[in-house]
This record gives structure tokens, C-alpha cells and sequence, in this order.
């Protein structure tokens, strides 16, 4: 595989850089109700599952696919109803959707295989429900900026309604302000790349995670599970605007040694814009290494 620094400044284009991650993967699908959950594997290494957030695809974690998996096999599916995953019926819920995902893990890990998880937003939701179910076979469970911790936001994001068809300005300008709103701190750093998988990403949406992630269903699975918790969240996030003392205090009070990192100056989808602070924190913290 290329290191990251050739694939992002060589001058390719946001769907070259795509096509590039698609090629590389390994594919994989495991049962989605009537339909299939696809996979996307890279990397050599240990196993660590990742898990992109709502309304989004593999595409989150686009700018840490290489130096994770330089040291992991990363495996990481398309949540049901997102991205290439089969639609799932409604009504669905944050067990019923962790339950498809735990099951294609027991296919491409199965037991007694261990691994290590690490969540994105809503998909840090879904990690926590995929770790209870999964007991002692996760070893370290990060949960990047989650949802479903039951804390009101004291900040109202609003975001501009989306269109869904071609890449009009006027689309591509909704779409800008919708991740200066609730993605990134810093708006400079909202590059093409970014504009263009935000607009795959929610093209492809039928599952609608807002109404599980504003609920306390992470929060009432924390105390079952059996890894050791870690956290990470970006400085900046409007989606945690001014709880990050309450979320420390809670994951502590659930394992005393859980780690709480803030990488500042970035928003939600930190692991996009602070790639580098973020790729190392995380093997860190997987790894048990001091900052």
C-alpha cells in the first residue's frame, strides 16, 4: 500500500482517491436481513474493526485506512442501511442493527479471535451495542466523538436541507455549510475531497440515526461491557459543545482507567481533520503507549 502523503497530495482527484481505496480493498459480505452487509478489508496486522457514523460509509475513515493499516487488518463494513449495506426494515433500533454487525464479525472473526473496535459517532453507538454483545473477544473499544450517551446539547446545529441530485454549486455550497456547521472546526480545511464523500455518503442514506443517537442507549450498554473503554474527541465538536467534563466523568465512573483524549482544534469528524494527531493517538491508545 502507499502512505497516506502520496495518495492525498499527488494531485488526484476526490474520485481517483476513492476509486484508489475501493481497488486496494479486500471485499467481504455477511447477512443484512434480506440483503447483504459489505466489507471493506485492508492492512496486515491484528484485527481492528472500524465503524463510520451516521449517515456516512467506509468513506469516514478515508484518511486513516493507510496508517492503520500499516500495523492492523482493518475491517470495515458499510453500517445496514448505509453505504453499499442492504436497507433495513423498519422499525429498527440500536440492538437490532448492532446484531447484524456482531454476526458478520462471527463470520470473519470467529471465535476464539479477538480484536479491537473503535467507533465513530453513531457507529461509536453501535460499537458499544457490538462490544456487549461481543463480551470478552474485544480487547480495547475506542469510541471516537459517540452518540446514545443521553447528554443534552447545548448547542443547536442546524443544517441546510440537501437536494440529492447533481453537483450543482448551489449543492455543493449546502453541503460546505452543513460540515463548517457540525463536522469541522476549522472550515479551511474542508477540501474537495471532503465536499465530494459528504455528498456520497448521505446519497446513499436510508438509515436515519438521529433519532437512536439522541437517545441513552450507548450510556445503559457502557456497564456491560467487558473491554477496556478509551475515548477520543475533537477539541471543536459542536455535537459536544461543552460536555466533554460530563462524557469524561461518565466513561470513568464506568471504568476508572478509561483514557479521554481531546485532540483540539478539530470538530467531529476528527479523525478527518487532524488525520495525523488522530492516527497517532488511536495507536496509542490500542497499543497502551504514553502520548
Amino acid at each position: 500500500m502507499h502512505d497516506a502523503a502520496s495518495i492525498f497530495d499527488s494531485g488526484l482527484t476526490p474520485t481517483e482517491i476513492e476509486s484508489y481505496f475501493e481497488n486496494s480493498a479486500e471485499r467481504a459480505t455477511t447477512p443484512c436481513v434480506e440483503g447483504d452487509l459489505v466489507w471493506r478489508i485492508w492492512g496486515d496486522g491484528p484485527p481492528l474493526v472500524l465503524l463510520h457514523g451516521g449517515y456516512g460509509s467506509w468513506r469516514h475513515w478515508v484518511r486513516n485506512i493507510l496508517p492503520l493499516g500499516a500495523q492492523y487488518r482493518l475491517y470495515v463494513p458499510d453500517l445496514p442501511g448505509l453505504g453499499d449495506s442492504a436497507t433495513i426494515p423498519a422499525p429498527y433500533h440500536a440492538d437490532s442493527i448492532a446484531n447484524i454487525v456482531s454476526k458478520g464479525l462471527d463470520i470473519l472473526l470467529p471465535a476464539p479471535t479477538r480484536f479491537h473496535l473503535s467507533g465513530f459517532s453513531f457507529g461509536g453507538l453501535i460499537g458499544g451495542q457490538v462490544a456487549a454483545q461481543q463480551g470478552e473477544r474485544i480487547d480495547k473499544l475506542v469510541l471516537v466523538a459517540p452518540g446514545g450517551l443521553g447528554i443534552p446539547r447545548q448547542k443547536n446545529v442546524v443544517l441546510k436541507k440537501t437536494h440529492l441530485t447533481e453537483a450543482t454549486n448551489d449543492e455543493i455550497e449546502r453541503h460546505r455549510q452543513n460540515l463548517a456547521s457540525l463536522m469541522f472546526a476549522d472550515p479551511s480545511k474542508i477540501d474537495d475531497l471532503a465536499i465530494y464523500l459528504q455528498m456520497e455518503t448521505v446519497k446513499l442514506a436510508r438509515t436515519k440515526s438521529r433519532p437512536i443517537a439522541v437517545t441513552d442507549v450507548l450510556r445503559r450498554a457502557l456497564p456491560s461491557i467487558k473491554a477496556t473503554l478509551h475515548s477520543i474527541h475533537g477539541g471543536e465538536d459542536a455535537s459536544n459543545f461543552g460536555q466533554s467534563s460530563e462524557r469524561e466523568k461518565l466513561f470513568r465512573l464506568i471504568q476508572p482507567g478509561s483514557d479521554f483524549r481531546i485532540i483540539d482544534n478539530a470538530g467531529h469528524w476528527v479523525m478527518y481533520e487532524a488525520p495525523d494527531a488522530f492516527n497517532s493517538t488511536l495507536l496509542e491508545l490500542l497499543q497502551d503507549r504514553e502520548p
